[in-house]
């Protein structure tokens, strides 16, 4: 086991336990939000764990129910009349990822811009530090694991902080400030420095404390501060395993040949492959040790967890940012800690469910504060904003657009926005004018030359002035588009006219140039 996890165990244990303190709360809000029985949300959680936790590529990745897939699921179950028939299309939704991973589909992880991803990563950062504010202080109506602008209660992320400003809980309010307090002083170097803290993280004192607080301290001297069980992690109570089991539930086949099904399928298969693609971009590049987890390995790991997923009656899975940010800043360095986790949350659902229903959410809260900072610290736009235009305006537009609306929404925005800035760039660099004096001018052609620049080139051919001489050099042109040749062509139709000459410089070797004179 452990040639097989790596050789961090005494990192990767902790890790596990704090990601699992984080997912309990978001396995069951998710579930909430999409309309499905609480357990499912659970079982996605457990799934994505052990299952997909096992089988992936990624050392640090940490996979469950997401959110971005809540509107999704909470149509579908209504569409389709019942939760074994969405079971159903989660399963078959976990063949097609399985089948996209077995053809190589994975690729296009690899074509997301940076500074997108960057961007995706900072807007989690503030997603998660604005919508745990009213959790921290001890307004909890609005269900963990939300990161939708516009909530279900018809208010906002910042109308919510409003109000939750207006309806203060003094007991919620201490556990989560002296949380923040713990968590602050655990990464000074002097307390890193204490061999002790790496094997009991920050994130597990601070729920301790807060568990301490509203059991012991405050029913013994500050009554009035004693939290409800509304600011309580709420978990579905088992009393065995036979129990347990009972809230398993099994997929519908004899929907198979409802078309409803397939399109629910695909639309999950797309909708969570996009998603953990994106996870798995950023996870690569919060990396410590910089490993890079093969795409298509995730898409099979993916496609089993949530044909598993299915069979047992839980929610689709997906690789989730901000349980894999948790993981790397709690100290998670192999595949151990996610699937420890998972072994976590099955075991706190069957044997001690009780206990975890006695942490403050306020306390969570915390923890999720502090892991949305480090996500979005200034030091962060300073690097991008100082990369220039390209970069940063992309990275912010990210921000704005996921902040604005959700992941999936924001995310294909700042996509779209960075693919014009690599387009744009790759315009100015395939095609470049040089005068080298008076009427004498010559037009590179560099490596590869697509239709893409055919209106930088006529542009640029359009600012030739009559009687000049034009050399098109081509010595490093692999690729040049018909779309192209065709333009100079044209060119040099109309070019004797205003006495313009043309010389071609061909490729070395070259016995068929690509242009030829005028």
């Amino acid at each position: 086991m452990k040639k097989y996890f790596g050789e961090n165990l005494k990192n990767d244990l902790p890790a596990g336990m704090v990601v699992a303190l984080v997912a309990l709360p978001l396995c069951l809000g998710i579930a909430l939000a999409s309309g499905a029985p609480l357990f499912s949300g659970i079982i996605a959680g457990i799934v994505g764990g052990i299952v997909v936790g096992a089988l992936s590529g990624s050392q640090l990745s940490v996979s469950g129910p997401a959110a971005g897939l809540t509107v999704i699921v909470l149509n579908a179950i209504e569409s389709l009349g019942a939760f074994e028939s969405f079971l159903l299309a989660v399963f078959l939704a976990g063949l097609i990822q399985f089948i996209l991973g077995m053809l190589k589909a994975g690729i296009i992880g690899h074509f997301f811009p940076s500074s997108v991803i960057k961007g995706m990563l900072s807007a989690i950062g503030l997603i998660l530090i604005l919508k745990q504010i009213p959790h921290a202080l001890g307004d909890d109506r609005d269900y963990e694991g939300d990161e939708s602008f516009y909530q279900p209660d018809g208010e906002n992320t910042f109308t919510e902080i409003i109000m939750a400003l207006q309806n203060i809980d003094k007991g919620a309010l201490l556990i989560s400030m002296i949380a923040i307090a713990i968590l602050i002083l655990w990464e000074r170097p002097f307390m890193r420095k204490q061999k002790w803290t790496n094997v009991i993280p920050g994130p597990l004192v601070a729920v301790a404390w807060g568990i301490f607080a509203n059991a012991v301290l405050f029913r013994q001297f500050l009554p009035d501060f004693v939290l409800s069980s509304k600011h309580l992690v709420t978990l579905p109570i088992s009393s065995s395993v036979s129990e347990f089991l009972g809230f398993l539930t099994a997929p519908d086949f004899s929907q198979l040949l409802n078309v409803n099904i397939y399109i629910t399928a695909f639309t999950i298969a797309i909708v969570a492959s996009l998603e953990t693609l994106l996870s798995l971009d950023a996870v690569d590049k919060l990396d410590p040790y910089k490993r890079i987890a093969s795409t298509n390995q995730e898409l099979k790991a993916q496609g089993t967890g949530n044909m598993v997923s299915g069979l047992l009656g839980g929610l689709p899975v997906t690789a989730v940012i901000v349980r894999s940010t948790a993981n790397i800043s709690s100290g998670g360095q192999t595949k151990v800690s996610a699937v420890f986790h998972g072994l976590l949350l099955a075991m706190s659902v069957i044997f001690f469910p009780g206990f975890l229903n006695m942490i403050p959410l306020s306390a969570l809260a915390a923890v999720l504060l502090l892991v949305g900072y480090k996500l979005s610290k200034p030091s962060i736009f300073k690097g991008l904003y100082a990369k220039g235009t390209s970069q940063f305006l992309p990275f912010l537009i990210t921000i704005l657009a996921i902040l604005f609306t959700d992941l999936l929404i924001g995310i294909t925005i700042g996509i779209v926005v960075g693919l014009y800035y690599v387009v744009k760039a790759n315009l100015h660099q395939a095609i470049t004018l040089k005068e080298l004096g008076p009427d004498n001018f010559v037009i590179t052609l560099e490596k590869d030359v697509s239709f893409l620049n055919k209106a930088f080139l006529r542009k640029t051919l359009r600012g030739i002035p009559p009687n000049s001489h034009v050399v098109f050099d081509e010595t490093e042109s692999i690729f040049i588009d018909e779309d192209i040749l065709e333009t100079i062509e044209d060119f040099k139709k109309t070019a004797i006219n205003d006495g313009i000459s043309i010389k071609v410089k061909p490729a070395p070797n070259t016995k068929n140039p690509k242009l030829t004179e005028a």
